[in-house]
Order: C-alpha cells, then sequence, then structure tokens
C-alpha cells in the first residue's frame, strides 16, 4: 500500500507540438466545434485543414444557420455534404433561400441514411419537393424520424398526409404526436430542437394552411371538445401571450397594450413594470428598449423618451 503521503500519479501531459504545427488539444476540440468554426479552422493550417476534411465522423451532422445561411447555395451544400462520404445523418439548414428541391434531393441521393432533416423557413424549397425527397428515403429504406418544415413553399395538407404516411411505413415507431404545442418566440421563429414531434406542423384548424398550431395554456380552453370552438390555430389565426403563451380576447388587446409589437394577455401585462408616462410594458423579449430614469426602478419606453426630447428641444428654441 502505498503511504498515506504518497500523490496520485498525474496523467502524462500531451506531448509538446512541433514548431509551425498546432497543439493535439485542436484535434481533440474538433467534434464539439460548429460548422463556422470548422471552416475556419480548414484554413489555419495543411494539418488542420486535413483533419477536417478527411475525418467523416466531423460531417454526419452539418447544421447550417444565420448568418452563414444566406450564403449557401446547392454547389455550396453539395460540397459540405460531400465530405460525410454517404453517411450523413443530420442535415440542419435554417433559412437556406438559396438551396432549392433539386439541390437538396441531390444531397439526401448521396446520403440516404438521413434521420433528420430540418429544413425551417427554407423558402427555395417546395411541398412537392420534400415529397420527393421522403419518397426517396422510403424507396432506399430509409429511417428518417424527424422533419422541420416551417416556412415551406406551397406545403398543403396532402403534401403532410402523403410525408406522414411514408414515414410511419419506413418506420413504424414513428406516429404523429398530438401532444400539445404551446407557444414561446424561440418556437415560432427559431428551430425548436426540443421539440420531439416526428413533424413540426400542422393543419391549423382555422385557415386549413399547414403552419405551426399552437395549443392554448389555459386549462379550461383545452377543455373544449369541439376543434372549431377551440382556441387552437397558428400565429396568424388566434393572438397569443408573449409571455404565457395563452389566447387574448379582444378585449384583453385593447386594455393591455405594449409598449412594443408584441402581445399580452392582461394577467401578464399587471405584473410587468410599466413605462412612467404612458402606463404600458415591455414584454420580456424587449426589455433591453427600456429607457432608465433618474428614479430607480423607473422607466421609459422610446416613444415617451423621443416626445420627452423633442418637446425640450422645442422649449430650448424659444
Amino acid at each position: 500500500m502505498l503511504p498515506t503521503t504518497a500523490a496520485a500519479s498525474a496523467p502524462p501531459p500531451l506531448p509538446a507540438p512541433a514548431p509551425g504545427e498546432p497543439h493535439a488539444a485542436l484535434f481533440l476540440a474538433l467534434g464539439y466545434m460548429r460548422l463556422p468554426e470548422l471552416l475556419a479552422c480548414w484554413r489555419v493550417c495543411r494539418l488542420l485543414g486535413e483533419a477536417v476534411a478527411g475525418d467523416t465522423l466531423l460531417w454526419r451532422r452539418v447544421a447550417v444557420e444565420p448568418p452563414l445561411s444566406n450564403r449557401v447555395t446547392d454547389e455550396i451544400l453539395a460540397k459540405l455534404t460531400a465530405r460525410a462520404e454517404g453517411t450523413l445523418r443530420s442535415l440542419h439548414l435554417v433559412g437556406c433561400s438559396r438551396v432549392s428541391d433539386a439541390g437538396l434531393l441531390r444531397v439526401v441521393e448521396q446520403n440516404p441514411r438521413v434521420t433528420e432533416l430540418y429544413v425551417p423557413t427554407c423558402t427555395g424549397l417546395t411541398g412537392d419537393g420534400v415529397v420527393k425527397i421522403v419518397q426517396l428515403l422510403h424507396e432506399h429504406k430509409g429511417n428518417i424520424d424527424h422533419l422541420r418544415l416551417n416556412g415551406i413553399s406551397r406545403m398543403s395538407k396532402h403534401h403532410l398526409d402523403v410525408i406522414m404516411s411514408l414515414m410511419s411505413k419506413g418506420n413504424p415507431q414513428v406516429q404523429q404526436d398530438r401532444s400539445p404545442l404551446f407557444y414561446n418566440h424561440r418556437a415560432h421563429e427559431v428551430l425548436n430542437t426540443n421539440d420531439e414531434r416526428p413533424i413540426d406542423v400542422d393543419v391549423c384548424p382555422l385557415c386549413t394552411n399547414v403552419r405551426l398550431v399552437f395549443d392554448c395554456t389555459k386549462d379550461d380552453c383545452r377543455k373544449v371538445k369541439h376543434s372549431l370552438l377551440r382556441c387552437r390555430g397558428c400565429y396568424f389565426c388566434i393572438t397569443r401571450c408573449e409571455k404565457c403563451g395563452a389566447c387574448i380576447s379582444s378585449e384583453d388587446r385593447t386594455e393591455a397594450d405594449l409598449a412594443c409589437s408584441d402581445f399580452m394577455c392582461l394577467d401578464c401585462w399587471l405584473t410587468h413594470a410599466k413605462c412612467s408616462s404612458c402606463n404600458r410594458p415591455y414584454c420580456e423579449r424587449h426589455e433591453n428598449l427600456m429607457v432608465p430614469l433618474s428614479m430607480p426602478g423607473q422607466f421609459s419606453c422610446q416613444r415617451c423618451a423621443e416626445l420627452g426630447a423633442s418637446l425640450e428641444s422645442q422649449e430650448d428654441g424659444y
């Protein structure tokens, strides 16, 4: 047994890199980098470039997000995904408006084992194109289980039914999840990776368009059995509170006026600090627009602050 004073042996340090070569720890960190960082390392030096370009594991998950989205075309996407050499599993394209149906279909043809395909707000894609892609994966015995299609052009109920049918045939475990989806600004505008449903969009019962369809957070509203009487619908059909996600009546919209462009129910409106001049609050997403006043806890909204500055300048002119 070692003496009590003996210290545990420390692991040997990583060997020092040769002059001009990157540290070995950089190669270990490559697997944790996002796409912009990988592309930057690709250009640092020859050794890092070869490591990034030659390791197919780094390219099994490709996620293109703003501000890189606007620069990605069909050709660039094909070059990026070609690094996976047919082993691509997850492709996230957020707002890639320059990617077309043909370009995405070509990528899927070369990577038929894709299981996640996230293409929200890719306005260059269409419902017909997405159906062709899912059909191709089904014919190649694919196992796609997650699709994100919010913002795809010309998506209809027929497209959605065909896609769901093909996904269920290819993977019997995939069933349309009817669990409630509650509104928040992140779910509306940004890719929500915590959503475990196979498809993010649904048919709005009010306008019949294929969009994100939100349920109400109020228990009384969810208990209503008739689908047309429930306040379940898309962002455009039902106004929802920016804080709690509940539906907002026309009376609440009149009484609970905000200093920003969003909406809030009366219950949440009462709990928020308000502008000292117009008695209107900001929602949490726009609290950075508050103009603090000299008294602690007091603020002015931007409109009142600009109005006050304008009045002061007019008084100085007399």
